[in-house]
């Protein structure tokens, strides 16, 4: 099979993740500790990938220069996005609370689209990073990949929440989710097609890129998220998840 299409297909087991947490939503009432739990998790998981499997391997393609700008233009892209979503009403998008998510439907009765758009911006720097790391060598970050897929569940599950509250159809929401997977799969390939032999310092920069705004994704979206639902619990379960994804990035190369 091509390595592009690979590519591809990682990046849409990734997304698919957004369609099993809306299944949860929509079908299974879970605990809130739950979620924050594996919020918390994935968290944990995502920066030891950020910072190994990212921001490392940049260094060494391109040094300091594309990797400093790169993840400050990634942060300061995203940002400026999600600033624009929140006020939309995705401010919340990967919040499993239930008083919280009712207040997000209060201020904004009609914000599906938005929840999409914000999975969106989530989603597709961590899709393109999945692409660009299958360039050399051919064989994908499979940290990276499972830290996408825990990042996504969450926001999957309350997402779906907010859509049945609005009174969108089950057709409507999972044909939304699936959406958003199929994109996440494309933005994948188009990572391994783009990418694929440009110089070394263009590749540098687009994984600092996507680790900024992973890193300001994670402050902004799971860490609140993981504190309220697990308090004092929430920094040592994030520790177990970095130190998980290190022992498999590590062990595993």
């Amino acid at each position: 099979m091509p390595l592009a299409l690979q590519a591809g297909l990682w990046g849409l087991l990734s997304g698919s993740a957004l369609l099993l947490g809306a299944a949860v939503g929509w079908f299974v009432p879970l605990s809130r500790r739950v979620i924050a739990a594996i919020m918390a998790f994935g968290a944990g998981v995502l920066i030891s990938a950020l910072s190994f499997e990212l921001m490392d391997e940049a260094w060494k393609r391109g040094g300091f220069g594309p990797v400093a700008g790169g993840f400050l233009g990634g942060a300061g892209i995203y940002t400026g996005l999600n600033l624009l979503l929140a006020y939309r009403g995705a401010r919340h998008r990967k919040r499993s609370t239930p008083d919280v998510r009712e207040k997000q439907q209060d201020k904004h009765p009609a914000n599906g689209m938005a929840l999409a758009l914000g999975a969106l911006l989530d989603g597709i720097p961590e899709s393109i990073v999945i692409g660009v790391s299958m360039i050399e060598g051919g064989a994908v970050g499979l940290v990276a990949v499972a830290a996408i897929f825990l990042s996504n569940i969450p926001e999957g599950l309350s997402s779906s929440a907010g859509l049945k509250a609005e009174g969108k159809t089950l057709a409507y929401t999972f044909a939304l989710w699936a959406g958003v997977a199929l994109v996440s799969g494309l933005a994948s390939f188009i990572g391994y097609v783009a990418f694929a032999g440009v110089d070394p310092g263009i590749t540098a920069f687009v994984q600092a890129l996507a680790a900024g705004a992973i890193l300001a994704m994670i402050v902004d979206t799971m860490v609140p998220e993981a504190f309220e639902g697990t308090h004092d619990y929430a920094g040592i379960i994030a520790v177990s998840g970095f130190l998980v994804a290190f022992a498999l990035s590590k062990l595993g190369g």
